[in-house]
């Protein structure tokens, strides 16, 4: 998932430039030409001529902004690529890194800004802007950086090489994806709670299928939660039985692509019953933490399974993904990440070096600065070769400073054979920077990098071609590597980075030309002692200088021996396994590896509720079996983990989980509604959905609603097997005091013999007859646009009064005339492609609740439309073809819940998020219809039924 920047098209700028020169021959290996002085000493001219505000500003968006105002000659640098991937509209997708206000938001626009991520916590806006307002926006007091935006890739090893150019539009792959979807529908039979037609490998091979069956353990009680690029044939997979419904995906986070689908798919086939949940990774660093954050603190994830690198995450300290990590780790969420796959030392695949700064002694030019020796006490060799197969690869270089505190300046260069430079960064380092650099590989034969110590002290260094390989050179130059490309939140202490094994077939394809066979994996058998590592799995160990916090682990040494050495990557999973997913048939991979390894801790938890993280790793550890050399390497941890070992371990055993259902109310009076002064029974369900028997099962029921009184307290249910029901009655009082519309509150807690015992619900049952009159109450500003893939949407305000309590809520899309002209002035709201869109109600006591998310995928409108809680489908199931979208559905979260207790009266909000780009449109007419309680002694109209004309509202039926 690699998006590189494009070079720079030097004759567009209507300049002209020179030949490139030849390789000059016989160049030694410790010295830059003539023609690389030239070049390097044009670009540093910038570098020490920058105004403040130009500090600021990414290196390689600097020099884009002067070529390109001709204020500095591109002929002084004939083969560079600036790394700035300018839009054909003049437009960079940038980082913006300071202090997050509305204040910042507004100016970002006003400037010409699309908002694209924001992050408050972590001071961090994602934005395409026009290239020729980045200085204007770096100059901002609040603004600490702009940077070129912080990109990723997923862990995922293609089986074939991506083809340049050759990307599925956003119609196209709508239309696979609705077309995928209806044959699945068309094909779906009865659909249980096991995993479809087609398993991972990696179930057998990690004897996860005949653990399952030995020790009666499913993922019950747990909810494992995976963060990758996107779901988008989430449907797809539910409907062909190969995930279940309910999968909880944070509202705007569904991202884009299907590699978590694919994830998803894995965990289920390992753990069939346990809770599923997904966020994107991909919108943006910042975005990144924050949706680790939600995961566990919003959404209760278990465990959290990630597969996404972003390339300025440091080696040496815990950056604000791995700082995300270590939040939810430290609240008792197991971490699992794939380890990457940039290859290892061991099989010849590695990218990677580190190790100290050695001066060569060999400045360059007129201005301070002298290149690093990666030959070091073995000679004098400045340059490091990298494979001519290496092509398009994003290459960083770091050191051993504090991240926003690095006062020693260091410089990365790309250089082809002719001494050219090709790419560079050169950033600022003046005491508020990070120590990050990175260029980009443009695949051309015989490139070299140099590190330039422009100035400062000496420091370790990391240098990493991330999917490429340091190999020696035609003309001479030795390739340097060091174990250790582990980086990032995989390397956190208490995550876990999971390296990969294949499952059943070898990788089909070489790495690079000449590349030995790549190893196969045991099915249908499982693991063991023989197994091998992919060629292409990252090892480690990773040597870590600062806690999260900038502290130095070991003060005053920040060398080669200094700091702590965290032994990464953990384990080792599979990999090179099916799934249903169009583009993952055979998923290869650390992507595939993590989930599987996730899906067996989801599995230890639900045969051990409660089992501490420190008791889970020593038993994924101990019990992994050792394979490569004897005890832990660097490629593949403690060993490759076999479900039945880990389980055994912790003496895993089917558990009952026993939890109260939905109460039914009947009245004594034979009335239909609970009133003030009732008397009414109570029955409750108990349903065992665990994997154990529930003995001695009871329930207490309490209510704290103010004299309100329940009998009898507790009751016993006795034993209830798996996946049945218990039922029993209890007789609940109303005071004749309570208020219409005020709800009584029953809190059932349910007690069995197990560990996840006791459970507990709560149950809200309204009080007072619910009128008959509905009152509607429409938008009645002017039309909003929608911003185009802006997570700060647009919002608008229904003003309600004169209702009171509220009994029934129901929300409308309205509109006179219902098309799917995209520019429609006649219909609800106008938006092409609404399936871009997530629309949320707030109420004037700020709860929120999302009514839709993502549906509809590449059909335009919404007309005549009425979300209410009694429908029986959701939005996201309505087709394309269904266009311009009509009818009733139900809301992805219920919209009763927005009144419970409270009044109605006041300003409610509607807001519209486009989460995807390309598609625009705009809110016109929308309504909330009301009912509230009948008054005794007020005689009642009931509302008529029918539809709207002109603007609205349309009237519930």
């Amino acid at each position: 998932m690699l998006t590189a920047g494009t070079a720079v098209l030097v004759t567009a700028l209507g300049l002209v430039s020179p030949p490139v020169a030849a390789a000059e021959t016989g160049q030694p290996p410790d010295a830059f030409s003539e023609n690389t002085v030239r070049q390097i000493e044009a670009l540093q001219s910038i570098k020490k001529s920058q105004t403040t505000g130009e500090s600021k500003v990414d290196s390689r968006l600097l020099v884009e902004q002067k070529l390109r105002a001709q204020r500095m000659s591109a002929s002084a640098v004939p083969a560079l690529g600036s790394g700035a991937n300018v839009s054909a509209a003049g437009t960079v997708l940038v980082d913006i890194r300071g202090q997050v206000s509305e204040e910042l938001l507004k100016g970002l626009r006003e400037s010409g800004a699309g908002i694209r991520a924001v992050s408050q916590r972590y001071g961090s806006v994602r934005a395409e802007v026009p290239l020729n307002a980045v200085q204007a926006i770096a100059g901002r007091a609040d603004v600490k950086k702009v940077e070129t935006a912080n990109e990723a890739f997923t862990a995922r090893q293609l089986a074939e090489p991506a083809v340049a150019g050759k990307r599925e539009s956003k119609q196209e792959k709508a239309d696979r994806i609705t077309a995928e979807l209806k044959k699945a529908v068309e094909a779906k039979g009865q659909v249980g709670i096991s995993a479809g037609p087609i398993n991972s490998e990696g179930d057998r091979a990690h004897n996860a299928d005949t653990a399952r069956q030995q020790f009666g353990v499913t993922g019950v009680g747990t909810k494992i939660c995976a963060l990758s690029d996107g779901i988008d044939s989430l449907a797809t997979s539910q409907a062909r039985g190969e995930l279940p419904a309910g999968v909880d995906v944070i509202p705007g986070q569904e991202g884009d692509g299907d590699e978590g689908t694919a994830m998803l798919e894995i965990i289920h086939d390992l753990a069939p019953n346990a809770s599923l949940g997904f966020a994107s990774a991909f919108n943006s660093d910042a975005s990144f933490a924050d949706n680790i954050r939600k995961l566990r603190f919003d959404a209760h994830c278990d465990v959290i399974v990630d597969d996404v690198l972003y390339f300025k995450e440091s080696p040496f300290q815990d950056w604000i993904i791995a700082q995300a990590v270590n939040d939810v780790t430290a609240n008792g969420a197991l971490y699992f990440s794939s380890a990457g796959n940039e290859g290892n030392v061991a099989d010849g695949t590695s990218g990677h070096w580190e190790g100290d700064f050695v001066d060569s002694g060999k400045s360059v030019g007129k201005f301070a600065g002298t290149a690093h020796n990666f030959a070091g006490a073995a000679g004098n060799q400045i340059f490091e070769p990298i494979s001519n197969a290496s092509g398009a690869v994003p290459v960083t270089l770091f050191w051993s400073d504090p991240l926003g505190r690095s006062n020693n300046d260091y410089d990365l260069y790309l250089l082809n054979a002719a001494g050219n430079v090709v790419d560079f960064s050169q950033d600022n380092q003046t005491g508020t920077q990070d120590a990050y650099e990175r260029v980009d590989t443009t695949g051309a034969a015989g490139l070299r990098l140099a590190i330039v110590k422009f100035s400062g002290e000496g420091r370790y260094l990391s240098l990493s071609a991330l999917r490429g390989r340091f190999s020696d050179s035609a003309d001479g130059l030795k390739a340097y590597t060091s174990p250790g490309v582990t980086v990032g939140h995989s390397a956190a202490r208490d995550a876990f980075s999971v390296a990969a094994a294949p499952a059943a077939k070898a990788f089909p394809r070489a790495l690079e030309p000449g590349d030995p066979a790549n190893p196969v994996g045991p099915f249908p058998g499982a693991f063991g002692a023989t197994t091998k590592v992919e060629r292409f799995t990252s090892d480690g160990p990773r040597r870590v200088f600062y806690q999260a916090d900038g502290t130095p682990i070991t003060p005053g040494n920040v060398s080669g021996t200094g700091g702590e050495v965290r032994a990464k990557p953990d384990i080792t999973a599979a990999d090179g396994v099916s799934t249903s997913v169009t583009g993952f048939t055979t998923f290869y991979g650390t992507s595939a590896a993590a989930p599987h390894a996730a899906a067996i801790a989801g599995l230890v938890l639900s045969g051990n509720p409660g089992l501490p993280p420190a008791d889970v790793r020593e038993a994924l550890i101990n019990t992994a079996v050792d394979i490569l050399t004897p005890g832990r390497d660097n490629s593949s941890g403690a060993g490759v983990i076999l479900a039945d070992k880990v389980l055994a371990y912790t003496g895993a055993s089917p558990q009952p989980l026993a939890t109260a259902g939905q109460p039914t109310v009947t009245p004594a009076d034979g009335g239909s509604a609970l009133d003030p002064g009732d008397t009414a029974k109570v029955t409750l369900p108990v349903t065992n959905r665990g994997d154990g028997t529930a003995s001695s099962t009871s329930v207490v029921l309490s209510s704290p609603t103010p004299g309100v009184t329940v009998a009898p307290r507790s009751k016993s249910y006795g034993t209830i097997s798996p996946g049945q029901t218990g039922v029993n009655d209890f007789t609940i009082t109303v005071p004749a005091t309570q208020e219409l519309g005020v709800p009584v509150v029953l809190n059932a807690r349910v007690t069995f013999a197990g560990s996840f015992s006791p459970t507990t619900s709560t149950f809200s049952l309204p009080v007072g007859t619910p009128s008959p009159v509905t009152q509607n109450f429409a938008y009645t500003g002017d039309v909003a646009a929608i911003p185009d893939s802006d997570p700060t949407g647009v919002t608008v305000p229904i003003t309600v009064s004169g209702v009171g309590r509220a009994s029934k809520l129901t929300f409308s899309v309205d509109g006179a005339t219902c098309n799917t002209d995209q520019t429609s002035t006649t219909v609800g709201i106008n938006h092409s492609y609404v399936g871009d869109l997530v629309g949320t109600l707030t109420s004037p006591s700020g709860a929120k609740a999302t009514v839709f998310q993502r549906g509809g995928g590449s059909g335009n409108n919404l007309c005549q439309v009425v979300f209410t809680d009694t429908a029986a489908a959701l939005f996201s199931t309505a087709p394309a073809a269904s266009a311009p979208f009509t009818g009733t559905y139900k809301p992805v979260q219920a919209l009763g819940g927005l009144t419970s207790g409270t009044a109605a009266d006041g300003t409610w909000k509607f807001t519209a998020v486009d989460v995807a780009g390309g598609d625009t449109g705009s809110i016109r007419s929308i309504s909330l219809h009301i009912n509230g309680f009948v008054q005794p002694g007020v005689a009642e109209r009931p509302a008529s039924v029918g539809k709207s004309v002109g603007r609205g509202p349309v009237k519930p039926v």
